[in-house]
């Protein structure tokens, strides 16, 4: 069975494969793992009181601590959120 639209004919999907194309397209991830890992040593570093920032002052809050990390990812070569 096919579809005929302004003189194109198509051939019809199945529903299932709209959905699992849809689905794929929804878990596709932003950030790559090796930037999430990095965000992760940082933030155990953080709460045990080790993190250093640039100038070796101790890290104060979460945001700085995850800062910190995706600096560091980017500077490896990770795909991260862009600074802002």
């Amino acid at each position: 069975m096919t579809l005929e639209i302004r003189g194109e004919v198509f051939s019809p999907v199945p529903l299932e494969r709209i959905v699992l194309m849809e689905l794929k397209m929804a878990k596709r991830r932003k950030y790559s793992k090796g930037s999430q890992n990095e965000v992760k040593r940082e933030m155990h570093r953080y709460k045990r009181g080790t993190a250093k920032s640039g100038k070796g002052g101790k890290v104060k809050s979460r945001k700085q601590a995850i800062a910190i990390a995706l600096s560091k990812a980017r500077k490896k070569g990770k795909k991260a959120p862009k600074k802002k």
